[in-house]
């Protein structure tokens, strides 16, 4: 419902003018279908599908220098790349550890979390220092899932990291953080992501329900005209979802991930899995909200297929943890619980409440 509902809005805000709504609905399409992949081979095999889905995005990360696929802007080395191939890099050391905390076997756990430190290195090895911490949280937040046995107590704490970067990323553009902050900041954001923060949110204010329409931010932002090889992106997520769809845009972006927790929160998978894929989705969403990170399909649809994987049905004759962290076995009584006294009678054949068995003399002893 969520998805349809950014998909609806995304062609209001369109509606009457020259937009092009093709990449938010292309990006709704690959969350999907990530997530309904992600549900089948979960319940198939977990990890082996977690396995498969780690070292392909650490693959399209390490390819991610010499251009993605469904890439907007048109040199090799444009800047969009340096988001998705750290996106990419987050998810898959999200998806190793996903696999590894879902895994039994000690050997096959401490090759998984191998690969996961493997893929963080992978990250200074392109020059993608956040990309590096952004990999290295997953894994350590992943050792840490382990001995957590409250999984709502952890959502929402990675909810609230969330709200935090992104109320940063709005204060930073309205110039409403003190001086030195603000000096301190722009060292590393650079003064450059710092002005296309500045026009998202100028946009929004001048067209704060229906924003300027899907697609427009590169036509109508100053310092994307004045930049040289530029892709047309605000490198926010959230401001650039309110300058061209509005307050109503960002809310639905809001809940978009809203329902994401909250399904890992529902979840019949370990809390230990659970945890992990929100650690990685929550590193997702920081940096979306700090660059550009979701306007690739490859990123949108493995986040997707990670949220899939970590709220899918266990296996058949799996007896892990569900998500109120007891055992999801069914226990030697659970059958006779479930059927009436009838049912039970029926089963259980003519015996007594003893559990003997009727014999003929049985009921002379009792006369007697």
């Amino acid at each position: 419902m969520i998805l349809a509902a950014c998909a609806i809005w995304s062609l209001i805000s369109a509606g009457g003018r020259e937009t092009g709504p093709e990449g938010v609905l292309l990006a709704l399409l690959a969350v999907a279908a990530g997530f309904s992949c992600g549900r089948i081979c979960g319940t198939l095999l977990p990890v082996a599908t977690a396995t498969v889905a780690a070292v392909g995005a650490l693959l399209l990360g390490l390819l991610s220098r010499h251009g993605m696929p469904d890439a907007t802007a048109t040199v090799d080395t444009a800047p969009g790349h340096a988001g998705a191939a750290a996106a990419l890099l987050v998810l898959a050391a999200g998806a190793a550890c996903c696999a590894a905390a879902a895994s039994r076997q000690a050997p096959l756990r401490f090759s998984l979390r191998l690969l996961a430190l493997g893929t963080a290195c992978a990250a200074l090895a392109l020059r993608s220092v956040a990309g590096f911490a952004a990999a290295l949280g997953v894994l350590l937040c992943s050792l840490a899932a382990t001995r957590m046995r409250q999984r709502l107590l952890g959502l929402a704490g990675l909810a609230l990291a969330t709200g935090l970067v992104v109320a940063m990323s709005w204060a930073v553009a309205a110039d409403a953080l003190p001086q030195g902050l603000m000096v301190s900041l722009e060292g590393p954001l650079t003064a450059h992501r710092v002005l296309l923060w500045q026009d998202a949110l100028e946009l929004a204010g001048e067209h704060p329900v229906l924003g300027i329409g899907p697609g427009r931010f590169a036509e109508l932002s100053p310092t994307v005209e004045q930049t040289v090889h530029s892709d047309g992106k605000a490198h926010s997520a959230p401001l650039q979802q309110a300058a061209e769809q509005g307050v109503v845009g960002v809310g639905l972006l809001g809940s978009a991930f809203g329902w994401l927790l909250y399904v890992l929160w529902r979840s019949p998978r370990t809390t230990a899995v659970v945890l992990t894929a929100g650690a990685a989705l929550t590193a997702l969403a920081v940096l979306a909200s700090v660059g550009n990170a979701l306007s690739f399909t490859p990123v949108t649809a493995g986040a997707g297929l990670l949220a899939g994987l970590a709220s899918a049905r266990r296996p058949i004759g799996d007896g892990t943890a569900g998500a109120d962290g007891t055992d999801g076995a069914r226990g030697p009584d659970r059958a006779d619980q479930a059927r009436g006294p009838d049912d039970i009678h029926q089963a259980r054949g003519p015996e007594g409440a003893d559990g003997a068995a009727n014999r003929p003399g049985d009921a002379v002893r009792r006369t007697r």
